[in-house]
């Protein structure tokens, strides 16, 4: 067997060198696997990139399933994670993302530079092949570090799925309460109304004075007032529903359910709130990873702080009246002005910053898991004395009320004034409930941590550290 001469040799290596380089490829599915998998744990809810026509195709027929049938709070959630633009916009970040590391995993391009000198009439000719030798010793380094930063996209990615369904979550309950108030908003409408227009005609009979006329007529403007607040808060809340759910034309008039979800029987106890916050929270969890991430990139500048720049070349140069040359060069930077010190100084200084932000991130987490827990209990208790004390109160008053009047011992008008008080209490129980359910929802974000990159990086935690392939 022949052997390579030494010319034929150094090709080789450098033809191994770019095939060793240009392994890195493209996953199968882009790095969404992760975002799915925190889809599923955390909200038990189906995720779609629409990536291509039938992903779109898909995507619409589950949207028209799901607007086919009133929306609950779960169906309003699932609608929202498929079809809002937004979202899925945030979903091509990966695609970027992943880009990024599949060229962190590739050598970078050689260079080729070629020159004709003339001497007289000696003509010399300079051909010259130059690679990046500091980038392919740093390459794995270089990948890890874009793989941390994809996995963050990837964090990124999923933590923009949680924040939207917690909120849908709180646009759906207050969509709904809003629309139900409006109901009995029109109500209290509709008994102050007849209370006025009966003051009205008892006025012109001569058996109401002013005073009392007024004092109806009054409590009917009120309601109207009142009533037409209501139906701006319905179509305000509907709208922001509605945006979060990303529909538009004929898909704008789904329906909803008439009332809010019952009162749960018994409240969340959770007496160790500020343990479970600590130990789940993702954006506790993304600090410490950030913290241990940012330890690594000091590794990474201490290594590369004196030598920065190394190229690598092979050249060959010939000439019509000598014989032709070859060899080859190393280049660098000399650290004489700059012994990297200063990316050193930075780098410990943007590790201690994380120290301090991880530490101000548990501080925070406990305080406002406290604080999310304490309102959801709070909203509890309010929500059920309304629903055991204050309706069921007005409700036999108002019986007691029909009673005296059957037995003529009761007015009409303050029968009528009795029922928009009733009114007025079924609507304050309304409110009440619909806080508890908002507090619920801030509750379990406050359990999963707020959304931001510290989050996004402990979410990132679950997922494989490299999405790009090493095929061909």
């Amino acid at each position: 067997m022949p052997l390579l001469s030494s010319g034929s040799r150094r090709w080789v290596a450098v033809a191994a060198l770019a095939l060793l380089g240009g392994c890195a490829s493209f996953s199968d599915d882009g790095g969404f696997g992760s975002v799915e998998q925190a889809a599923q744990q955390h909200l038990g809810k189906e995720v779609r990139w629409a990536r291509s026509d039938a992903d779109r195709e898909a995507i619409a027929r589950r949207v028209n399933q799901l607007l086919a049938e009133p929306l609950d709070i779960e169906a309003a959630v699932q609608l929202a994670l498929l079809n809002n633009p937004g979202l899925q916009a945030s979903y091509f970040e990966l695609g970027i993302g992943e880009a990024e590391l599949v060229r962190a995993g590739r050598l970078p391009n050689p260079g080729f530079s070629f020159g004709r000198l003339t001497r007289g009439d000696e003509v010399e000719w300079e051909r010259g092949v130059h690679f990046d030798l500091a980038g392919l010793l740093t390459m794995p380094m270089r990948r890890q570090v874009e793989a941390r930063r994809f996995a963050q996209v990837q964090g990124t990615a999923a933590m923009a799925v949680l924040s939207l369904a917690a909120d849908t979550r709180k646009a759906w309950v207050q969509a709904v309460a809003a629309q139900e108030s409006m109901r009995y908003r029109l109500q209290v409408m509709q008994a102050a109304q007849a209370s006025a227009e009966l003051a009205r005609r008892m006025a012109q009979v001569g058996n109401f004075n002013k005073l009392q006329q007024a004092r109806e007529q009054s409590f009917y403007a009120e309601a109207a007032l009142g009533l037409a607040q209501a139906e701006q808060a319905q179509r305000a809340t509907r709208e922001r529903l509605i945006r979060l759910l990303g529909l538009w034309g004929a898909q704008t008039a789904f329906r909803l359910p008439e009332r809010l979800p019952d009162l749960p029987a018994a409240p969340r106890d959770l007496p160790d709130v500020e343990r479970i916050a600590i130990a789940q929270r993702l954006d506790v969890q993304g600090a410490r990873l950030a913290t241990e991430q940012t330890a690594k990139n000091l590794g990474l500048t201490r290594s590369t702080r004196v030598v920065n720049v190394l190229e690598l070349g092979y050249m060959r140069n010939s000439s019509n009246e000598a014989p032709v040359q070859r060899g080859w060069e190393v280049g660098f930077e000399l650290p004489l002005f700059d012994w990297g010190t200063s990316r050193v100084a930075q780098a410990e200084s943007v590790y201690r910053q994380s120290l301090a932000r991880a530490a101000e991130t548990a501080i925070n987490a406990r305080s406002e898991v406290r604080e999310a827990y304490g309102a959801y209990r709070s909203a509890w208790d309010i929500a059920r004395h309304h629903r055991d004390e204050l309706v069921p109160l007005r409700q036999r008053i108002a019986e007691e009320n029909v009673l005296r009047y059957n037995g003529m011992l009761f007015g009409v008008f303050e029968l009528l004034a009795d029922a928009r008080v009733q009114i007025a209490s079924v609507n304050a129980s309304i409110d009440a409930l619909r806080d508890f359910w908002l507090a619920q929802a801030d509750l379990d974000m406050a359990l999963l941590g707020k959304p931001g990159l510290a989050a996004a990086t402990a979410l990132s935690a679950t997922a494989p550290a490299e999405s790009g392939g090493t095929g061909h």
